[in-house]
């Protein structure tokens, strides 16, 4: 499990790692409220805030998150162990996915331009002259910015000469694309869930690890120690983020409980012949375009937030979607690893997928149980799986895909937009009132794609290759419209 050097990622994987160890060890009931004392012992060194008392009570709201319980709603009053047995006997998935430690948020003042030591309170005053507001006055031979007056424009920062003014972002208000994060009557952090998409950006942007999922590990240990069938689908993305192979990593899984592993690759096979088949069927009917449905995060924009988008979204079922079909009919309880907080939306809304793990839970569990992927002997991959499918997490690889499967029968342009951001978003609302010149648009919440979700293990350029090189080794996608639809 790759840990990296940030400290708020360190903090959050090993909340995960512990919680998956004192289940195993059947103690987390009784000792769950150990778990702080042990990550931040009396010597410990590894406090960065201003004491280990501190540092304890944040360990402990993280502890919270990886039971699945909800930050916002703990008296501090209530044991560890007292939260531990109602995550034990929970019997349906948390509702909300994302959760906000008070604790840990650093309140940041509000997002602003500042003048910083460099300015040289220069004659010309380009600042003042480009700032439309009359925000920017000068005095004691530097510039000042009123900031009652000022829009955050950012037009005296483009002209300073010296580029002496800088910006003081919010990270998790800046990074998501619905502003749905805001700051509460406390001064931090608090998420509004009916705008929120749970694309997981602010998570992934806060410094301070204030921002974390609400996690189903407990309830898939559950399942795994009832002895029920569980299968493991694992998302097209997860390749390269172990020190791994594929096939090694299939066979990990398998130690660490799971009956059997399955590539959600194979529902994406059957995702591109149906998006395919709609993609031609739409455009004879002359609708403008069409935008793919594979990504949990884009579906949530576009109920809450696009709603003149929605003609046009692919009516298919996303990879996950037809994988835990057809799993389920198998009789499995079904478990999504994925890179994404939005899976767990989609979880809750499709009844075919039960519980939702992410890389980062995946990666605990397996280091809580001593399973070292990288030692595993090859569990074969399905030979049928094409690389197109397999190439599902990757920017471009779905419109790639769907364009390939009608293998230039009926010829159109494809567009991929790389992440939702405030500018995307109002480019999407721009789409539908007539702009563009595409007629497939492929939709990523996550810069790269998949490989670029809140809850990968490794960067997207270490990934690349591994994935491009499991692509190679496998079948091209067939022709769509030369098959009878898929009705699964």
């Amino acid at each position: 499990m790759n840990t990296s050097d940030n400290k708020a990622v360190y903090f959050k994987r090993e909340a995960l790692k512990k919680v998956v160890e004192a289940f195993d060890k059947g103690t987390l009931e009784k000792n769950a409220y150990r778990i702080p004392f042990e990550v931040i012992p009396p010597d410990s060194k590894s406090a960065v805030r201003c004491c280990i008392y501190k540092e304890r009570a944040v360990f402990r709201a993280r502890t919270l998150a990886a039971m699945g319980c909800s930050v916002e709603k703990d008296d501090e009053a209530t044991s560890l162990n007292d939260y531990a047995k109602q995550a034990l006997l929970r019997k349906a998935v948390p509702e909300v996915p994302l959760t906000v430690m008070d604790i840990a948020c650093k309140g940041c003042v509000k997002a602003r331009h500042i003048v910083t030591d460099a300015c040289q309170g220069c004659l010309a005053r380009p600042c003042q002259q480009a700032c439309k507001f009359g925000a920017i006055s000068f005095s004691d031979g530097r510039s000042h910015i009123d900031p009652d007056k000022c829009k955050n424009c950012g037009q005296c920062k483009a002209v300073c000469p010296y580029n002496a003014i800088t910006y003081v972002p919010v990270p998790c208000e800046q990074s998501c694309p619905v502003n749905a994060i805001h700051k509460g009557e406390n001064g931090f952090a608090q998420i509004d869930f009916d705008k929120c998409i749970s694309c997981g950006h602010c998570m992934d942007a806060c410094p301070f690890g204030a921002i974390m999922e609400r996690s189903q590990l407990i309830d898939i240990l559950g399942q795994i120690q009832s002895h029920n069938k569980v299968c493991a689908m694992i998302a097209p993305s997860i390749v390269g983020q172990f020190d791994c192979t594929l096939p090694q990593l299939m066979t990990a899984i398998k130690k660490a409980g799971f009956d059997k592993v399955t590539e959600v690759a194979e529902g994406a096979d059957i995702t591109t012949a149906n998006e395919a088949r709609e993609l031609v069927e739409r455009l004879e009917k002359g609708a403008r375009f069409m935008t793919t449905s594979c990504c949990a995060a884009w579906i949530q924009a576009v109920k809450k937030h696009l709603p003149a988008l929605k003609e046009f979204v692919s009516e298919t079922k996303t990879p996950a979607g037809y994988t835990a079909e057809i799993e389920k009919k198998n009789g499995f309880v079904t478990v999504f690893v994925g890179p994404c907080v939005s899976k767990r939306v989609e979880g809750m809304e499709d009844p075919n997928i039960d519980f939702v793990m992410t890389y980062e839970e995946l990666g605990a569990m397996l280091d809580a149980k001593g399973i070292d992927p990288s030692k595993c002997e090859e569990t074969p991959l399905d030979p049928k799986i094409s690389g197109e499918a397999r190439y599902y997490g990757v920017t471009g690889g779905v419109a790639q895909a769907v364009e390939n499967a009608i293998a230039g029968k009926r010829p159109f342009k494809k567009m991929a937009i790389n992440g939702l951001d405030k500018k995307t978003m109002m480019l999407l609302n721009a789409y539908a009132k007539g702009a563009g010149d595409f007629q497939l648009l492929e939709v990523m919440s996550c810069k790269g794609g998949c490989i670029g979700g809140p809850c990968t293990l490794r960067k997207q350029a270490a990934v690349i290759k591994p994935i491009k090189d499991l692509v190679a080794q496998s079948p091209k996608v067939p022709c769509a419209l030369d098959e009878k639809k898929e009705t699964k």
